[in-house]
């Protein structure tokens, strides 16, 4: 049996694709990721990275906020009612170079879809420290247009670790509610951001600049999550305290596009590339992009979500065309 339509990845791009392939008739199956270890620690589990969050208080329709894993599931839930069909495995490559397309999954099965739709997301690049881990969404994070506005936030000292455009656009965010943001970053200066961007951070009053350093550790208390933080100087090998509720890090994110292999244009980055800005086709017809493995810029929940609908009316107008 050839599947209409397949959706890789499980996100509010993956599910929202989901809800309107299902809601079209398509039968859409969607392969939500494997429960590994593997991707446990790569931030890669079903449901996104929405499920690894807390509080989320930016996704419209719920005022009073909502908890994250709680958003991932209703969005699940909407989906299978519709009556998508859920795969709790990985797909781990396929060949887009015949058609139909041909998927291998990790638990071994082979699928053959008419289209596709890739919703695998980008996981933040994150220090690799073992305090790091401990406090994620404790006071660690890596999207300050998320999370920068929440209470344990507001007027507290913080640190952007960084120093490119990422940690010059996290750190600008954050003196809107920060005391004093310490942006840490290991060479002397804003080498690798924009001129214009470094110099609207660093003239700002609260941005207090912690050149030739590196975080060497993550400090906090059980209750409160992170207090501190123990940076290192990498010329002289001093180390200090900088009091904060707050780490975010702003070094990247790395989009979940390993398993194409070369099957489908990617930038320098490895983020796909959209054939149509407008659009959600990719270098290969009949497959589609949505969300953060193709958003290089945004990486925003509900700017998934739209372009996983996007993708999902794109499919439904191609599968129209071709008759299948």
């Amino acid at each position: 049996m050839v599947e209409k339509v397949v959706i890789i990845g499980s996100g509010p791009a993956g599910w929202t694709a989901a809800i309107y392939a299902a809601r079209a008739n398509l039968q859409p199956v969607i392969y939500e990721g494997a429960l590994t270890e593997d991707n446990r620690l790569k931030g890669t589990l079903p449901l996104g990275q929405l499920n690894l969050t807390t509080e989320v208080e930016n996704f419209p329709g719920f005022p009073e906020g909502v908890n994250g894993p709680e958003l991932m599931m209703k969005m699940r839930e909407q989906a299978e009612r519709y009556g998508t069909r859920i795969v709790t495995d990985d797909v781990v490559s396929l060949d887009l170079k015949k058609r139909p397309f041909t998927l291998k999954t990790l638990g071994g099965d082979s699928i053959e879809a008419h289209a596709l739709i890739i919703s695998t997301g980008a996981s933040a690049n994150y220090i690799g420290l073992e305090s790091e881990e401990k406090y994620k969404n404790r006071g660690v994070s890596a999207c300050a247009v998320c999370d920068g506005a929440l209470p344990r936030f507001r007027n507290k000292p913080l640190i952007v670790v960084g120093g490119g455009d990422s940690a010059a656009e996290e750190g600008h965010y954050l003196t809107k509610f920060a005391s004093a943001v310490h942006l840490v970053h290991r060479r002397d200066s804003m080498s690798k951001a924009s001129k214009i961007m470094a110099d609207r951070l660093l003239s700002h009053a609260k941005v207090k600049p912690v050149w030739d350093s590196v975080v060497e550790e993550v400090l906090g208390e059980e209750e409160k999550g992170v207090t501190a933080v123990r940076v290192k100087n990498v010329k002289t090998g001093q180390t200090q305290l900088i009091e904060a509720t707050g780490v975010f890090v702003a070094i990247g994110h790395t989009p979940n596009t390993k398993f194409l292999a070369g099957q489908i244009e990617l930038d320098a980055k490895g983020f796909i590339v959209l054939k149509d800005p407008a659009r959600t086709t990719t270098s290969v017809e009949g497959v589609f992009a949505a969300g953060d493995v193709a958003d290089p810029i945004y990486k925003q929940a509900i700017t998934a979500a739209g372009t996983g609908c996007k993708a999902a009316l794109d499919a439904e107008r191609w599968l129209a065309e071709k008759h299948l």
